[in-house]
């Protein structure tokens, strides 16, 4: 079997909690898109997603409190809606500026990716959660700036996470082999999506250990060994 010569790391539940994503960042998004809305609306990088979510949302003609309101649904149901999780980017990144939040790790995190640094394979981040939204979390992480440690980012713009050709694309673009990357999600559904595309997967089950599915399990990353 080949080394493992890159780690893809899933964000939620498997690097940082899902009570970070779900109690801090959501709330202050809900809290901060109406006055975000009304006050940036017109920047053209904004109007632009507004436009995606009357496009996604099969409402032209909606204005902006109705764009508001289309939104917070999504933020209460979780959707994975591109535009959604791009305005979502930008309200945060204020809240970690001005140090209303700092991103979650788990305390194993920075300490992998510095040991699988240490062994010569690159890093990589695919998340449902834009590619600005995650360069943020991660640079103003409570372990410190560890964009320096990650080589690649995914979000949706390659595809769904639950679909194998997402998976293709990102070996494609790192350059490797399928069977010489790793990729770590608390999502089998994920993980099956990945392996079918070739990878190599392990499933993080933070503080129960989970068994029967066809993916090894690990509750840390300090298990990982490559």
């Amino acid at each position: 079997m080949r080394l493992v010569r890159t780690v893809i790391c899933d964000i939620e539940g498997t690097t940082s909690s899902l009570d970070f994503v779900h109690h801090v960042l959501f709330p202050y998004a809900a809290r901060e898109l109406p006055a975000f809305v009304r006050e940036r609306g017109d920047d053209p990088a904004v109007s632009a997603l507004l436009d995606d979510v009357r496009a996604e949302a099969g409402e032209p003609d909606a204005d902006a409190g109705r764009i508001v309101d289309i939104l917070l649904g999504w933020i209460a149901e979780d959707r994975k809606a591109k535009p959604l999780k791009d305005l979502q980017g930008m309200i945060w990144e204020q809240g970690y500026r001005d140090g209303t939040f700092r991103g979650h790790v788990y305390a194993d995190t920075a300490p992998a990716f510095r040991r699988w640094r240490e062994r010569g394979a690159s890093i990589g981040i695919y998340s449902s959660g834009s590619v600005a939204a995650q360069k943020l979390l991660f640079r103003h992480s409570e372990a410190g700036d560890l964009t320096g440690f990650i080589d690649d980012w995914f979000d949706t713009s390659i595809g769904h996470k639950r679909d194998p050709e997402s998976y293709r694309r990102i070996a494609a673009h790192v350059g490797r082999p399928a069977d010489t990357i790793l990729f770590i999600s608390d999502t089998a559904a994920e993980l099956d999506a990945a392996a079918e595309a070739g990878m190599r997967t392990m499933q993080m089950a933070r503080g129960e250990r989970v068994s029967g599915g066809r993916h090894p399990v690990v509750v840390s990353f300090d298990e990982v060994t490559i």
